[in-house]
């Protein structure tokens, strides 16, 4: 089983049913429920486009990793969580105003290409294809697919703390 099997679930089942309003609502400087969402989304869709991209590739060696990309790895991969003061990068940053179905259409077609590329890639090319992540370094499609997994959890959190409120 996928470790991205439960993310519709996870991100979007806090939503379900709820009023457009309710994928609007956010604290002042805070990204709403659906601009959530959209992050995510984009995340899953730039990662698994660029596996994608790299199927032809010959097999890559793992560039060195910085003294900042082994603390975000132990914050993520370790502890689960992300370290304090870390930003989306420019393009994983959603739009000021995301409209609820197009946020989720989005994610689901994230998920879609995830699911391709761990059936098509993951078997043949697990070790040795890599795609930076902007604050961890290299990762494998395993990696990737746990880094997705710590990161919808993080902010499924936001999103039911923002439907609750």
């Amino acid at each position: 089983m996928s470790p991205l099997s439960e993310l519709p679930a996870l991100v979007l089942g806090p939503l379900e049913g709820r009023p457009e309003a309710d994928w609007q609502r956010a604290p002042p400087g805070k990204w709403t429920p659906a601009q959530i969402v959209e992050h995510l989304a984009l995340g899953l869709e730039s990662s698994a486009a660029a596996f994608a991209g790299r199927r032809a590739k010959p097999p890559m060696a793992r560039r060195p990793t910085t003294l900042r990309a082994k603390l975000g790895k132990l914050f993520v991969f370790g502890l689960g969580r992300f370290p304090p003061g870390l930003r989306a990068p420019e393009g994983a940053t959603p739009a000021p105003r995301v409209e609820r179905a197009a946020a989720e259409a989005r994610f689901r077609r994230g998920l879609d290409l995830w699911d391709q590329v761990e059936r098509e890639l993951l078997p043949v090319r697990p070790h040795d294809l890599f795609v930076k992540h902007p604050a961890l370094g290299d990762l494998t499609m395993g990696e990737w697919l746990r880094f997705h997994a710590i990161h919808a959890r993080h902010h499924a959190r936001q999103i039911r703390a923002r439907v609750a409120g």
